[in-house]
């Protein structure tokens, strides 16, 4: 079953791949590795998702945010390979969570995305990963994720 089917069957439709804001390019292809940059949280009608949590965001509301990230990382790797089909495995995330100090739930936030790549792409959507805490992301955003996936050639 191709990617684009299975994506049909999990009701998501990937939205046009986020421009840069600033002076980088969206992914990189090297080595067997698709390297994307950080994306944000980017709502379905491509309002920013944003807020602190622990402060006026709440841990459904992160786990939404960075499940929609997930999906603009989905169109992000459609943008550079042609093909979701062409990803091998999803080799690693790593999620930055705008939270407070006491906010210690990110793994929790981050499953958002993860649990995405795994229900897209199965078991080569299992991967290794990150959560980290912050104090800030871009344009007041909850959620950022970046991604290393591995593609066949």
């Amino acid at each position: 079953m191709s990617i684009d089917h299975r994506l049909a069957e999990l009701g998501i439709t990937l939205p046009q791949p986020a421009a840069p804001v600033a002076s980088y390019v969206p992914a990189v292809e090297q080595g067997g590795l698709l390297h994307i940059s950080g994306q944000i949280s980017f709502a379905e009608d491509g309002s920013l998702i944003k807020g602190r949590l622990g402060e006026d965001a709440d841990l459904d509301g992160g786990i939404a945010a960075a499940r929609r990230c997930g999906v603009m990382l989905l169109a992000q790797m459609k943008a550079a390979l042609g093909s979701l089909d062409r990803v091998e495995r999803v080799v690693k995330l790593g999620v930055f969570v705008n939270s407070t100090p006491a906010f210690t739930d990110q793994p929790k936030v981050a499953n958002g995305a993860s649990e995405l790549m795994q229900d897209v792409f199965g078991e080569a959507g299992r991967h290794a990963r990150s959560a980290v805490g912050v104090a800030a992301l871009p344009l007041g955003v909850a959620v950022e994720v970046d991604a290393i996936v591995a593609v066949r050639t």
